[in-house]
């Protein structure tokens, strides 16, 4: 294991092979230095990989008891694992004194856990008395920002979303599915009959509901009560716990999109006064995390396209509503492995790190 290379806070990266970690550690080696000791931990599987991390070469630890030696009070293990492991580990490592920052759903729901994206409510990581901080999923970090900043100014009374997800938020097997699909449709008239493209691609659609080459795929998450996802009603409740508006009226459709990374949102938000798109503007170009590109006239709007590997929110077609003048209607874009993730979760380790400069 490597020695402490400075005074600086430990931090364990778990999950450092999977496809969020892979985009951390690129964002590791961007950002000012904060961190003594940087370990990489995964499933037995990935042990023992070499991987580059601040232009050093550190091997790959097995998930185990011994992968958290030394880990103690100022240190920090950013998990970024399915909940059933987040949920397994996490009090292994807050048990040592160290403070636990997770980008699954093992915690989000938990009232002793905060639910934190550091530009809407960052003030809130002081608060942990299961020593955890969670991150919320990908598809709520693309809009919160916006949306937060907006809520400071105008007070948001209801809000109404829908998503177009793109496949790597399922990971490197969402990222194949939709690459092979589409190696199997390109070149050819496909989409133009009843199910042809369905039979093209085959019965193996991945972690998709239904082929997701040449179609969009309105489902994402488990099926709960009345036909809502689960996808959908936790974007509602994480939402709700960010902004600490606990009746908000909350309604989500997610929807799967052929775009291999970055996520896209409608949002129509209403507020307890009246909104124009000029007093939006102002408060969007001053958000942080945000940025504005709108003008339609020239063609300047967001697109997945331009938002992947990038790190802010993009943010365009403020339009006021039509019809209710205390309504707004936008449209966001962000990189759901690097914003929607990685980056918010490594600026949440960052702030705690922070307590023990």
């Amino acid at each position: 294991m490597t020695a402490h290379r400075s005074p600086g806070p430990a931090l364990a990266v778990v999950g450092a092979t999977g496809a969020v970690g892979s985009v951390l550690l690129q964002i590791l080696s961007q950002r000012a230095d904060v961190w003594g000791d940087i370990r990489l931990i995964a499933s037995s599987r990935s042990a023992g990989r070499v991987l580059t991390v601040r232009a050093r070469e550190t091997e790959v630890l097995a998930l185990s008891e011994d992968a958290f030696e030394g880990l103690g009070a100022g240190d920090v293990a950013l998990f970024l694992t399915p909940a059933e492991v987040s949920a397994r580990w996490a009090p292994v490592v807050t048990a040592r004194g160290a403070v636990v920052v997770d980008q699954s759903a093992a915690f989000r729901e938990d009232p002793e856990v905060p639910l934190v994206v550091p530009e809407v409510n960052g003030h809130a990581v002081r608060v942990r008395p299961r020593g955890i901080v969670a991150g919320p999923d990908c598809v709520t970090a693309a809009m919160i920002t916006a949306l937060g900043a907006l809520h400071a100014e105008f007070s948001l009374a209801e809000l109404v979303v829908s998503t177009y997800q793109a496949a790597s938020a399922a990971g490197r097997a969402g990222s194949a599915s939709l690459r092979r699909q589409l190696s199997v449709v390109a070149g050819t008239s496909l989409g133009e009959q009843p199910g042809d493209v369905r039979r093209a691609v085959g019965e193996d659609t991945g972690p998709f509901a239904a082929p997701l080459a040449l179609n969009v795929v309105p489902w994402s998450g488990e099926l709960r009560a009345d036909g809502w996802s689960s996808h959908e009603l936790a974007v509602r409740a994480q939402t709700r716990r960010i902004l600490q508006l606990e009746r908000l009226p909350v309604a989500v459709t997610c929807v799967q999109v052929p775009v291999v990374n970055g996520h896209s949102l409608t949002v129509r938000a209403r507020f307890e006064r009246e909104v124009d798109a000029v007093q939006a503007r102002e408060v969007l170009e001053a958000a942080p995390g945000v940025v504005l590109a709108d003008d339609p006239a020239a063609g300047e709007f967001p697109t997945p396209a331009d938002a992947a590997g990038t790190d802010p929110a993009w943010v365009g077609r403020v339009r006021a509503s039509l019809d209710d003048p205390c309504s707004l209607e936008f449209f966001a874009c962000a990189d759901n492995l690097r914003t929607g993730a990685a980056l918010n979760a490594t600026r949440i380790a960052e702030l705690v790190a922070g307590e023990f400069a």
